[in-house]
């Protein structure tokens, strides 16, 4: 019953209803409540003829906002009638509830020949011209003069009220404690009285004429005190007289002299008996679907906190799946760079190793050219002619042919201190950039009946189609795609004469009379019973045995990624890749005459054997 309180609740001042009373637009107020939000009309503007108020009103009398607002709220729509006394000059005002209210009107002080005593406990009078507006719907009404009495009493939602509190009130105390008392165990129907234990020993012991009597639980006890013979109701117009039918045409309870002397008498009218039954009948068989979408949305509601929960360990998994994938990317790369960081490695030892081969090289000769240099002039330091000719032609050959040995070459380095290495990590930086998630989400769609021939013929909540025609016809899904990895299948319920039914995508303005493919709109495979090919633009290729009967499965596999169209007979993949370099939108469609009937099944997860991304499956492409 928790959440029935808010139903309970006055959206003017927040708290349960006291006194209610019913406006004509069936909502309803507090009786003090309405008495505060009343405001006065000016006389120029107040009807001239009188229009009942309350239940008496089938059509609502509504006031003229643009000339008669002063303040106005933009986000409601409505504002506080100024512009005269009773009108104060205070913006609108808000309940406990959140809903705009009317400032309280100040009613016109009395004439002053009028010194009238109040009579004890009345409230003042309502003046004239008084308008009062439903704090929830906005809407206006001028009261008559029988003021907020023209409003009938809303006595089931008092009683509901009633025991709604009496339901949420501390347990029943004995009434017969003398002090602190106990809590009641029963009551006394006949005595109307709640007793604790030793109360009812001491004072309803059962024996004696106390033996008749039946004792209840409290809580009943309090159920049968609530259930006190029915309030008889009394006509708003005229008060002495019981209501006892119902007007159909006002939908609102008359009395007797209502239609004697009333505007119901040319009314049709019914016993209140009746109706009451009736209405009671058409609520509870309204309560009955209510009650069915209440269970719904309780169902729906556990659907989404199990959604809440799958949600978070699908997030958890796939962001471990996610560090996973990266760290794998991460390890790849580590051990690319141990690899290119042994090329350098080599590289730098083969540089050192032929530098220093040439250093020690050039050193030995080095040496002996000097040497043989100071050999010489030694040599020429001799002062003995004979002596040194006899030598003299063999060391001038040794030093032509030492100087020789330095020739061009010699003294030049075999090789250079750079390294001729350069990493090209441009394309891998790039494809780091371009690393993103693959749509890999199932769509689901159905047949378009808008955008198709109209010789098509749909069923199956528009999952399955046919045609009335010999001729191919076109038909197309309700959805485009232009990202991502789709997948969908189709099975033939029908297959009679052996037709070439053809399955593909198509452009938004493929043609619709023609087979799909025949026109460069539409990228297709169509297949008979023994054999299946590819055409766009009235292009055909790559004939494929194989065709499909009655209860075939044709799959179309359709990869933005790599921008690829492929298609499955039986979940086998019918020939090479289809069609390549793909871009752009594409509905799913087909083509078929009235030998053929397919129904669509989408939402499906992409093939096993494929992976989006990588190389053509079968090699080949076409």
């Amino acid at each position: 019953m928790d959440e029935m309180e808010e139903e309970l609740k006055c959206p003017v001042c927040g708290s349960f209803y006291r006194e209610p009373i019913i406006l004509p637009c069936s909502h309803n107020i507090c009786l003090a409540c309405a008495r505060n939000i009343l405001v006065q009309t000016p006389d120029a503007e107040s009807p001239q003829s009188s229009r009942a108020s309350g239940s008496g009103v089938s059509d609502y009398d509504y006031l003229d906002l643009d000339k008669m607002s002063l303040y106005s709220e933009a986000d409601s729509g409505y504002g506080s009638y100024g512009g005269f006394v009773s009108a104060p000059t205070t913006p609108c005002q808000k309940s406990p509830n959140g809903v705009r209210v009317f400032p309280p009107a100040v009613p016109q002080p009395p004439p002053p020949q009028q010194h009238l005593l109040p009579q004890p406990g009345s409230l003042p009078p309502i003046p004239r011209n008084s308008c009062i507006t439903c704090p929830q719907c906005h809407r206006s009404l001028i009261l008559d003069d029988r003021g907020l009495r023209g409003f009938p009493k809303n006595r089931v939602l008092e009683g509901v009220v009633d025991r709604y509190q009496q339901s949420k009130a501390a347990a029943l105390k004995c009434q017969l404690c003398e002090k602190s008392p106990k809590e009641a165990t029963v009551m006394c129907e006949q005595c109307d009285v709640f007793y604790c234990d030793p109360c009812r020993l001491r004072c309803h012991p059962p024996r004696g004429p106390l033996a008749k009597h039946r004792l209840v639980p409290p809580a009943q006890g309090r159920i049968s005190r609530r259930a006190s013979p029915r309030k008889i109701s009394t006509c708003t117009e005229h008060e002495l007289e019981n209501l006892s039918m119902y007007c159909v045409q006002c939908k609102t309870p008359v009395c007797y002299q209502c239609l004697e002397e009333g505007k119901h008498g040319t009314h049709e009218v019914k016993a209140l008996g009746a109706m009451w039954k009736l209405h009671k009948g058409q609520l509870s068989q309204a309560l009955n679907g209510l009650s069915d979408r209440a269970t719904e949305a309780k169902e729906f509601l556990v659907q989404l906190r199990n959604m809440v929960q799958h949600i978070q360990e699908n997030g958890v998994e796939f962001e471990a799946c996610l560090v996973a994938q990266c760290d794998a990317l991460i390890d790849a790369l580590n051990r690319r760079k141990a690899q290119l960081l042994a090329r350098v490695t080599k590289e730098h030892e083969h540089k050192l190793k032929v530098v220093r081969d040439q250093i020690s090289h050039c050193t030995v000769k080095l040496r002996q050219t000097t040497g043989l240099m100071e050999y010489c002039l030694e040599v020429i330091k001799e002062n003995d002619p004979s002596g040194f000719l006899q030598i003299s032609d063999a060391l001038i050959r040794r030093v032509h042919m030492t100087e020789s040995q330095w020739g061009k070459g010699t003294l030049t380095p075999r090789m250079t201190s750079d390294f001729d290495l350069t990493l090209d990590s441009g394309p891998l930086l790039q494809t780091i950039h371009q690393l993103d998630f693959v749509q890999m989400k199932v769509a689901w769609f159905i047949f378009d009946p808008a955008s198709a021939h109209p010789d098509i013929i749909f069923s199956n909540d528009n999952l399955t189609v046919t045609c009335n025609s010999y001729d191919d016809r076109v038909v197309m899904g309700n959805s485009a795609f232009s990202r991502g990895v789709h997948y969908w299948e189709m099975t033939v319920d029908r297959y009679d004469n052996h037709p070439d039914p053809a399955f593909g995508i198509a452009r938004s303005d493929v043609l619709k009379d023609v087979m799909l493919g025949k026109d460069d709109k539409a990228w297709a495979m169509y297949v008979d019973n023994n054999r299946s090919w590819f055409m766009h633009n009235n292009s055909h290729t790559n004939r494929t045995d194989g065709g499909i009967t009655k209860g075939s499965t044709i799959g179309v596999l359709l990869d933005f990624t790599r921008g690829i169209l492929i298609f499955l007979i039986n979940d086998e993949q019918q020939g090479p890749v289809a069609f390549e370099g793909l871009e752009g939108a594409y509905y799913p469609a087909i083509s078929l005459n009235r030998n053929v009937q397919v129904t669509l099944h989408t939402g499906l997860p992409i093939p096993d054997f494929y992976t989006p991304g990588e190389a053509d499956p079968t090699g080949s492409v076409c």
